[in-house]
This record gives structure tokens, C-alpha cells and sequence, in this order.
């Protein structure tokens, strides 16, 4: 599950500015200088900490593949598949999602943010974000 909502993410759900169905996601990797702030609102935000391009990361991140926004019983969630960056050399401890438009004149609106606990790396290999089996975030 996310470890942290962006409020401003919560206002624009609320307003309907973003369509948890229909728009695009993607999610981007930060590194271990970034300081997790609710109060962010935007991509641009957090980009300064954006994990570095070359050896298998794109600035800008990737796309998130398959999303869905659906009610299970009492709880709402949204998921997708777990994003992988293959061939991949570099370390991230933060994984970022946003949605992938303007929202009321705001670029990028950030989500949530996903927290590794740690710095994580691979060398020559597959990078992949788990996402938790009840989802991204979840409403209850």
C-alpha cells in the first residue's frame, strides 16, 4: 500500500479532477535525498531527486500498464501491474505515481508514494516495484 497520499491528489479525487479509471499513471523513482512531503503537489516537485537516466531508467519514469479502480466489498482500490526496468543498473528508495496530465492548470498531479524502506539496487539485472496485493491504496 502507499506509505503516503498527496493531499492535493485527495482534493482533486474528491473534485473529480482526476479519473481514477480512465487517465494515465505512471510512476518514477526517487532516490535516498528525497524527503517524503505531503504537502507537494506536483511532479516537478520531486523531479530534483528523480532517479538518474542511463543503465536501464528513463527520466520520466514508465507508464503503469493495466491500472484498474475497482470496489472490493467495502473498500475501493487501485492497482496495476508491477513495472519493471529490465538490463537495469541504479538504486532508488522511493517510487512516486502521478497522473500523467493537468488537472484544473497542475502538471503531473502527484498520487502516493511508495517508500522501500532502504536503498535499493541492482546491477545488471531487473528492477521491479511489488505492488501490494491489495493494491496501491486502498479506500475503506
Amino acid at each position: 500500500m502507499a506509505d503516503l497520499v498527496y493531499n492535493t491528489f485527495k482534493r482533486h479525487l474528491g473534485s473529480g479532477l482526476v479519473d481514477m479509471d480512465d487517465d494515465t499513471f505512471r510512476i518514477v523513482l526517487l532516490g535516498e535525498g528525497y524527503v517524503p512531503d505531503a504537502g507537494q503537489a506536483v511532479l516537478a516537485d520531486v523531479v530534483g531527486h528523480e532517479t538518474p537516466d542511463g543503465d536501464g531508467y528513463s527520466a520520466g519514469g514508465r507508464e503503469l500498464a493495466n491500472t484498474v479502480w475497482v470496489q472490493d466489498g467495502e473498500s475501493v482500490r487501485f492497482d496495476a501491474d508491477d513495472p519493471q526496468w529490465t538490463d537495469a543498473t541504479f538504486s532508488a528508495r522511493y517510487a512516486v505515481i502521478h497522473a500523467a496530465k493537468t488537472v484544473a492548470g497542475v502538471v503531473d498531479p502527484l498520487v502516493c508514494l511508495l517508500d522501500f524502506t532502504a536503498l535499493k539496487s541492482v546491477s545488471a539485472g531487473t528492477f521491479t516495484v511489488r505492488f501490494n496485493e491489495n493494491g496501491i491504496l486502498s479506500l475503506n
